[in-house]
């Protein structure tokens, strides 16, 4: 195989799943059914995947994105071989090496340590090499004298440590991963995203499944599309992220404040209403990067209070906090405050890059550690793609790039 061959190739592929109802089993169930409005068939079939046709090229990282049901883990399982296409062509070149659900490919009954050698005899690798391998596995792994328990007896975490640890090491052209990342902790997910980036700098290929697109956007070069069963689109992880981001924003239309947050605080200063405004004192939840937005805190203070702290914090969707500005870090003296008024943050260039944030207000005694009012995550706007051609990270920093290139010297 040269490095021109795809290593992955789905030519009009098409796959079927066949669902057929259960009988009742029981007295409810029977009754629920015979006053069920609806009647279904007793079989019926969904087309999972429709016509579906895209290459992977040797050394790629490539991710696949879409809602829930559109087909994605069902691309993983065929390019896997666990199951077979109905219709149309699949070449996959290599040894594969498959993260797809918890505990698939372990015997409950046998240790971390059987299970080591029994995955990777079905992988292919004799046991010298098994041996050679084992102490790599189980260090990464990080489970210690919990090799030698029963499998069964795992936590979920201690189920993706193992096989994550027995998939990076094996060696493969082709490493598959479907959301199991999403499970463990912070410093084990990192320690694995590192691993995944050392395998793509030695060549191997990335298949990866994950609705976490910040991490997408780390380890995959390309990304396909899913939509009910159809590719949408194909392409560079920039020009795809950006029409996936601006289709989920479109779809979900306008966010206003989250129905159930966490408020406490004694409300004698009472944070009666949070407005996002834009450059024309409009309201508005949807911006873009480098746009003007002010966030407007309506407040009714019951009584006199003396320079009362007004603060609040930006998130991103995933938890990072991106900043966290109050009255007195700012040198705002407020007086004595009293009844109704409006404490606004005007920012006049927006640095996030595209997303969904998360915004908390709230106001506080500025001598005594003392909550009045506390709206926690309480509520939301996007940033959405159009404002800068950046999509990885944070924020799109104001800065300039400058050379200062030298003539080359001719050789005598």
């Amino acid at each position: 195989m040269s490095n021109e061959d795809p290593i992955v190739q789905f030519e009009n592929v098409s796959k079927r799943f066949v669902f057929t109802k259960e009988q009742p089993r029981s007295f409810i169930e029977t009754f629920v059914s015979f006053f069920s409005r609806t009647k279904q068939d007793k079989q019926h079939d969904l087309w999972a995947l429709k016509d579906v046709s895209f290459n992977v090229m040797p050394g790629q990282g490539v991710g696949f994105i879409g809602r829930n049901g559109s087909g994605k883990s069902t691309i993983l399982k065929l390019i896997s071989q666990i199951i077979r296409p109905n219709a149309g062509r699949i070449l996959v070149r290599g040894r594969i090496s498959a993260l797809l659900e918890l505990g698939a490919g372990f015997h409950p009954d046998l240790t971390g340590r059987e299970n080591i050698f029994l995955n990777a005899a079905v992988l292919g690798l004799t046991e010298a090499e098994v041996n050679a391998l084992y102490d790599q596995i189980v260090t990464f792994s990080e489970l210690g004298e919990f090799i030698d328990m029963p499998v069964k007896h795992y936590s979920s975490g201690m189920y993706m440590r193992l096989g994550f640890s027995v998939a990076i090491h094996i060696r493969p052209d082709i490493l598959i991963v479907d959301e199991i990342l999403a499970v463990g902790d912070q410093a084990f997910q990192s320690k694995c995203i590192d691993a995944i980036m050392e395998l793509k700098r030695r060549g191997t290929t990335i298949i990866i499944v994950s609705h976490n697109l910040n991490m997408i956007q780390t380890l995959c070069s390309h990304l396909v599309w899913m939509d009910n069963g159809e590719v949408r689109s194909v392409g560079t992880t920039e020009e795809v992220a950006a029409q996936y981001v601006e289709y989920s924003y479109e779809r979900e239309g306008k966010l206003t404040a989250v129905s159930d947050f966490d408020r406490h605080g004694d409300q004698v200063i009472e944070i009666t209403a949070v407005r996002l405004l834009n450059a024309n004192g409009e309201e508005q939840q949807q911006y873009q990067t480098g746009d003007e937005m002010t966030i407007e805190m309506a407040f009714h203070a019951n009584k006199p209070i003396p320079n009362p702290e007004f603060g609040l914090a930006i998130f991103r969707q995933d938890g990072v906090h991106v900043n966290g500005p109050n009255t007195q870090l700012a040198g705002i003296e407020l007086g004595i405050i009293e009844g109704v008024g409006t404490i606004r943050y005007q920012i006049k260039k927006l640095p996030l890059l595209p997303a969904q944030y998360l915004l908390t207000t709230a106001v506080h005694d500025s001598r005594f550690p003392h909550c009045y009012d506390y709206h926690k995550e309480a509520y939301t706007f996007r940033i959405i793609p159009g404002g800068t051609r950046e999509i990885n990270g944070l924020i799109d920093m104001p800065a300039i790039w400058s050379s200062n290139v030298l003539e080359p010297k001719h050789l005598a």
